[in-house]
């Protein structure tokens, strides 16, 4: 899952970058309203961190036209601002959810949990395909009961394949939500991770759809070429 973090407090922006990266996350940054409201218009991102009271631009105006343009990307907003009257005004933008400052890090990462498992139809942190359950809270994996260690990147691109179980997702579509905009779109890194996944899993999981990408099934649910 790719992530947007807006925060102008540069040590703050860093500790949350760095808490999502470490949680598994592909992370990018923006420090004012105005960088981020161009990256939240412009990349396909699976959820949003945002400041309230960013330079620029606010990010209740931000989110604002992130919803008067049709994006649809859940959004967290993050606020010093403790009065009622601010949360009400940030849901009214179109925020999905809301902390306050100072917060603890852990609760930050369990409502981007919830934010993820409500846009995907999911009502816990596990999923499960076939013999293989990945926990997204713990980031773990396991195939018919043994646990699977994965490296972050293999683990990112397993959560999201398995978040979109049923569908053929395209190789275009795995770079846009898995990894930052410094990562090189020409490599075949995906191939690369796709080749370990399946062996380290062991089991007829993922699927190459010719000409179209990868599907994540149950074995015999799969589609045939």
């Amino acid at each position: 899952m790719r992530l947007l973090v807006v925060e102008d407090d540069k040590n703050l922006n860093r500790q949350l970058v760095e808490a999502l990266q470490q949680a598994g996350y592909a992370v990018d940054r923006a420090f004012d309203g105005e960088e981020g409201h161009f990256l939240g218009d412009t990349e396909p991102y699976d959820a949003i961190v945002l400041d309230v009271g960013l330079p620029k631009k606010d990010g209740v105006s931000v989110l604002q036209e992130w919803r008067k343009a049709g994006r649809l990307t859940p959004v967290l907003i993050l606020t010093a601002r403790d009065r009622w009257s601010d949360k009400v005004q940030g849901f009214d933008a179109g925020a999905d959810d809301y902390v306050a400052k100072p917060f603890h890090m852990e609760e930050v990462l369990a409502r981007l949990r919830a934010l993820l498992r409500r846009a995907s139809g999911r009502a816990t942190d596990e999923i499960v395909c076939g013999p293989v359950t990945l926990d997204a809270k713990a980031g773990r994996v396991v195939v018919d009961g043994a646990p699977v260690r994965l490296t972050s990147h293999e683990y990112r691109l397993l959560a999201y394949l398995l978040h979109h179980a049923g569908r053929v997702i395209s190789r275009s579509e795995i770079i846009e939500h898995l990894y930052d905009q410094d990562f090189d779109r020409d490599s075949n890194t995906i191939e690369v991770f796709v080749g370990r996944l399946r062996k380290k899993l062991g089991v007829d999981l993922i699927q190459t759809v010719r000409g179209l990408g990868y599907l994540a099934a149950p074995p015999g649910d799969q589609k045939k070429n």
